[in-house]
């Protein structure tokens, strides 16, 4: 098991570096395509042909939901550069998650029933707190909350945050129920923990 992880340590190091290296060169691809969108560039140079024939049909999902949200499409270049990078971000933090969770069933299995027990609790309020992140994220995307990769997260969530809703008013625009139900989580794991060390 201790080499699986050697193993998995140094996947998770090339991919870094791999999703590094295709940041940068979205990066330079994006930028020259900005210039072309914002006729900085000759509009009717080979240079500009080249990016509307290549370039912009790949980005043309991410124009489509920028201008739906208000902006330029211009700015569209930037915005799928900022949705390589975070995508690639939440990837490494996907693995890293999961190498954690190996180490910790390890550790756990290495304890005994105690640890096979901390090892349950952790996981259960790991999946609910993901879950409830996951759902954050979507409100701020306005993203429809029926697709199937969000509708998991509301189905695990809605039993907290309904009642914190009938309790904490939203502060204008603000719904703080979430930041609430994420404290009550951690306030129940720690509880759960203590249960288990009686």
């Amino acid at each position: 098991m201790l080499s699986f992880l050697v193993i998995f340590d140094a996947v998770i190091g090339v991919l870094r570096v791999a999703l590094f290296a295709l940041a940068a060169a979205l990066f330079v691809i994006f930028a020259v395509d900005w210039l072309v969108r914002t006729r900085r560039i000759n509009p009717f140079g080979p240079v500009a042909r080249f990016f509307r024939r290549t370039v912009d049909p790949m980005i043309l999902p991410v124009e489509r939901r920028v201008v739906r949200a208000g902006g330029l499409p211009t700015s569209a270049p930037w915005w799928a550069l900022v949705a390589v990078v975070v995508g690639g971000i939440l990837l490494i933090l996907a693995l890293q998650f999961v190498r954690d969770l190996l180490v910790g069933a390890m550790v756990s299995a290495q304890r005994g029933p105690r640890g096979l027990y901390d090892l349950l609790v952790a996981w259960t309020f790991g999946v609910l707190k993901l879950a409830l992140i996951v759902r954050i994220i979507a409100s701020w995307l306005q993203l429809n909350t029926y697709k199937p990769w969000i509708r998991w997260s509301v189905s695990l969530t809605e039993w907290l945050l309904r009642p914190l809703r009938s309790i904490i008013p939203p502060f204008g625009m603000i719904d703080v129920t979430p930041i609430v139900a994420y404290f009550v989580l951690v306030l129940l794991e720690t509880f759960m923990h203590g249960v288990g060390a009686v």
